[in-house]
């Protein structure tokens, strides 16, 4: 069996033997854990309560929040390519438009960092799209905004929401180290573009 090609090495446009192969080369431990955290994550041998289709789900909005990027296009075309996907295609597309925004802004504890607060959306998933969603879809999508956008405000009762909504504790846990790999995966993907780019 064929191994899969490096996510991020392809998402970044890297091609075998060129001066970025050669950078990531030397840190080759992180290339692979990264790679194994992507298979883990995306290509599990069992995927458990958190579905394949769910994980595409979360990967497309928080990705999508992220702005314009091989990225977001990969993990889009991964959901529409799902079976059965379409109608939860235009319901993420709909939430990510709804609730794209700039952070991260929250609040901290009374204290010297108070001067730094800063307002910002509360988002919620619209009415409209919680029928494609399901519950547990809705519950995601808002967690995953607010760790995306405002993390500082995570709080146990954001957890409550997600376990009512028929999450476990081992989804949850899995959900979370999605979402801090996809930020890492765009993080390191545009880095690494911004770089081919200067070099170019």
């Amino acid at each position: 069996m064929m191994s899969m090609p490096d996510i991020i090495d392809t998402l970044a446009g890297i091609k075998p033997g060129s001066a970025l192969d050669a950078i990531r080369a030397k840190r080759l431990q992180a290339r692979e854990n990264a790679q194994k955290s992507y298979l883990s994550l995306f290509e599990p041998i069992d995927a458990g309560e958190f579905s394949l289709l769910e994980r595409a789900a979360v990967a497309a909005f928080v990705t999508g929040l992220h702005g314009e990027s091989p990225v977001a296009t990969f993990y889009r075309n991964k959901l529409a390519t799902s079976a059965g996907a379409a109608a939860l295609v235009k319901a993420i597309d709909a939430e990510i438009a709804r609730g794209k925004t700039s952070g991260p802004y929250g609040s901290f504890p009374a204290g010297p960092l108070s001067v730094e607060n800063t307002a910002g959306l509360i988002y919620r998933v619209d009415a409209a799209s919680k029928s494609a969603l399901g519950a547990r879809l809705v519950a995601a999508l808002e967690h995953a905004h607010l760790l995306v956008y405002r993390p500082r405000d995570a709080a146990s009762s954001d957890m409550k929401a997600l376990q009512a909504a028929g999450w476990s504790t081992t989804g949850i846990v899995t959900f979370s180290q999605l979402v801090a790999f996809l930020s890492f995966q765009v993080r390191v993907v545009s880095g690494l573009r911004t770089l081919a780019a200067v070099n170019a």
